[in-house]
């Protein structure tokens, strides 16, 4: 069911109180682009048509990457393409979270912090993928990151779309365990990235406290793995999973 009121309806009641939602100069300019997208304060333009010479007037859009309203096109587009990229195999999903502890690094220091979470979900994948005892092949996988949970609270998550197999050295395909039904631990994946992911923020300019390390280090940090998606051209996972958490992911994943 198509909703009746849009996120710019949302903002622009809320325009005098953005720039204390926005934490950054940045992110302001985006949130007043969205509130403003097609509508008269963007101008506009006159179309008339060929056959009735009726005339349409459009107003224009932001042309922001993060507005709902102007880039769902573009939504669409990546979302085919990456379905043609499908193989006829099981697919898993696959969510890296970081804890709450990061989340202040996180608004300022985006590009570490994700950039950051990126790495150390492929470099996990790739670690037990490369390790014969659990697959000892090749594998691949399609992330979306997502910064903000469903009840609009800052959540930085990855969610990746892994198939469940590799190729191995001899270019073979090779399924995972059980045939593909099973993918991998995700206790020793969490341990396993939890370390990949601290190695690589040490390693960064970022300065944290080793305060905050000794407390995300004696957390369980979370893994999961959902049951495989044995038919990707009709479960299309990409589809699925970015259209679940695109209304929170695109418009405040900044």
């Amino acid at each position: 069911m198509k909703s009746k009121y849009k996120v710019a309806d949302v903002l622009e009641l809320e325009q005098n109180q953005l720039f204390k939602l926005a934490p950054t100069t940045w992110h302001l300019r985006t949130l007043h682009a969205i509130r403003r997208c097609r509508t008269q304060s963007m101008g506009g333009h006159i179309d008339q048509c060929d056959c009735c010479n009726k005339l349409h007037i459009s107003y224009n859009s932001c042309r922001n990457r993060h507005c709902p309203t102007c880039q769902g096109h573009k939504r669409e587009e990546w979302i085919n393409a990456r379905e043609n990229e499908l193989l006829e195999v099981p697919y898993f999903h696959v969510v890296f979270t970081l804890p709450s502890e990061f989340n202040e690094y996180a608004l300022r220091e985006g590009k570490i912090i994700y950039g950051s979470l990126f790495k150390a979900a492929w470099q996990t994948l790739q670690q037990f993928g490369d390790n014969p005892k659990h697959l000892g092949g090749k594998m691949g996988m399609i992330s979306i990151l997502h910064t903000w949970g469903q009840n609009m609270s800052l959540h930085p998550h990855l969610h990746c779309i892994v198939p469940g197999g590799g190729v191995t050295k001899d270019n073979k395909w090779k399924s995972s365990r059980s045939k593909g039904k099973y993918l991998f631990n995700v206790k020793s994946m969490s341990t396993v990235f939890r370390a990949k992911y601290i190695a690589l923020l040490r390693k960064s300019k970022l300065k944290i406290p080793q305060g905050i390390y000794d407390k995300v280090f004696s957390k369980k940090w979370v893994v999961y793995a959902k049951q495989s998606f044995f038919k990707p051209e009709l479960a299309c996972p990409v589809r699925k999973i970015f259209y679940r958490f695109s209304k929170v992911g695109q418009i405040l994943g900044f």
